[in-house]
């Protein structure tokens, strides 16, 4: 923990709030200003452009930031150099001539990804250290920072009749209070940017009842937030009877939305569930509109698979970024899993679908027979008597499941969910592990699904995909 953040613990929960509506007014003067309305709109017209008019578009910005990339990035300017030296005449004007960028490489060399004519001083700073690996830093200029801004108050805010002036919730990582702390108020309410930032940190049953207090009390219109908390607080929602507690809509991120969970979160808080897509790095992002299609925002990034995957299978996303064009990042790895789609939308917005996001790469199950499994959220569609599940592959026949039993909890539910998981998997040994709750990451965000192979498993698996 970080000094700043222990001197921060140790203030009164009144004095907590005034530093983080500090920290609020601060972000938002680099977020908003006088032209974010006019960005929002113009936003707003390019949901219906037409995919002439978007390829026009994204063909002029993918030639500026390969060009500034090419020549201004110290990284990239050395590893195009090298290839002329070895006679490599490929031209950096055409994406599929870059390498893939990984995301060690990123993380050990990231001041190298600066453009020479930018100083870290006059940029914003942001980091993160993902689900996995260690951090990552990050740097973005004003107008990078308030383009996305104002995309995300566009396609997620605007689309479903909110704003970033209404009074929202936010459960994410932030430690806003201490972990040890036991008594309410496990939140802090930040004026700086309309937000009572709710703590995920302190979810157990016996105290969800004080965050729904909470959300009543300061008027809350919606909520933001990763989809295992809110899908914790709508299950204590639901068992307590509470009717007061109907939001405008739910907005999910950094997790997989499973279905099981957004029945429940309509349930509770009466209102549609919407799924989000981005990361730190915003070379992509995507949102959910009212017919429960994800669609891409194409001035953000351009969204590849993994070369070696069919076009219908789901796998690695490479990404590259169009905002970001002084850090910018060509054909990253981000990381994620996922399957793209060229269908349409029957919402009328011209904005390239994502058919699914399935998780992180490191999160999909490996079977014996050569199989990838991602989502495995349909086993528990039966409505099970458990209210959470993480599944860990730990080798390729072996699979352990922790899992939280509700109250109506009896053995026959793991029979039912070892047939289920042996439909998809096939014959694996399944260890059940019994939890009164399912532990967090370090940001508080939930893996339902980790793949635990050795490198020698994975290498067994690769040998026979490929024989």
């Amino acid at each position: 923990m970080s000094l700043a953040l222990s001197i921060y613990h140790r203030l009164p929960a009144v004095s907590r709030s005034v530093v983080a509506s500090l920290r609020g007014y601060y972000l938002s003067r680099w977020r908003y200003d006088k032209f974010t309305e006019r960005l929002v709109d113009e936003a707003l017209e390019r949901d219906a452009w037409s995919e002439k008019q978007w390829a026009e578009w994204r063909a002029e910005r993918l030639s500026y930031v390969l060009n500034r990339a090419a020549t201004r990035v110290p990284y990239y300017r050395q590893l195009w150099e090298e290839r002329r030296r070895t006679g490599d005449k490929a031209s950096p004007q055409y994406l599929e001539n870059w390498p893939v960028l990984e995301k060690t490489v990123l993380r050990a060399r990231s001041r190298e990804f600066i453009a020479d004519d930018h100083s870290t001083s006059r940029m914003f700073h942001d980091h993160t250290s993902g689900t996995t690996g260690g951090p990552l830093d990050l740097w973005f200029d004003r107008d990078a920072v308030k383009q996305w801004y104002a995309l995300f108050e566009a396609r997620c805010r605007r689309w479903n009749g909110v704003s970033r002036h209404d009074r929202w919730a936010i459960l994410g990582g932030q430690l806003v209070t201490p972990v040890r702390q036991q008594k309410p108020p496990f939140w802090i309410w930040n004026a700086g940017m309309n937000q009572l930032y709710l703590s995920s940190y302190h979810l157990s049953p016996p105290l969800i009842r004080h965050y729904l207090q909470a959300i009543v009390r300061y008027r809350v219109k919606y909520i933001l937030g990763y989809p295992s908390a809110i899908y914790s607080l709508a299950l204590e929602a639901l068992k307590l009877g509470r009717s007061d507690l109907k939001m405008d809509v739910i907005l999910t991120n950094a997790e997989p939305l499973f279905q099981h969970q957004r029945e429940t979160i309509t349930e509770a808080f009466s209102c549609p569930v919407r799924e989000t897509y981005g990361m730190a790095e915003v070379v992509a992002a995507a949102s959910e509109c009212e017919h429960g299609r994800l669609h891409q925002w194409p001035d953000v990034g351009i969204i590849e698979q993994a070369a070696n995957a069919a076009s219908t299978d789901s796998a690695d996303l490479i990404c590259t970024g169009l905002i970001n064009a002084d850090m910018p990042l060509i054909r990253y790895r981000v990381g994620d899993h996922g399957k793209l789609s060229a269908e349409n939308c029957e919402c009328g917005r011209n904005l390239p679908l994502l058919e699914s996001i399935d998780g992180r790469s490191d999160d999909v199950l490996i079977t014996a027979d050569g199989r990838e499994v991602g989502r495995l959220d349909p086993i528990f569609k039966n409505k099970l008597p458990i209210i959470e599940a993480q599944i860990i592959q730990e080798t390729l026949k072996t699979i352990r499941i922790r899992y939280v039993p509700a109250a109506d909890f009896t053995e026959d539910a793991l029979r039912t969910l070892t047939e289920a998981v042996r439909e998809r998997l096939g014959d694996v040994e399944i260890v059940y592990e019994r939890l009164s709750e399912i532990p967090r990451t370090a940001r508080g965000k939930f893996r339902a699904v980790i793949c635990n192979l050795t490198p020698a498993d994975k290498a067994q698996w690769s040998n026979r995909r490929t024989a």
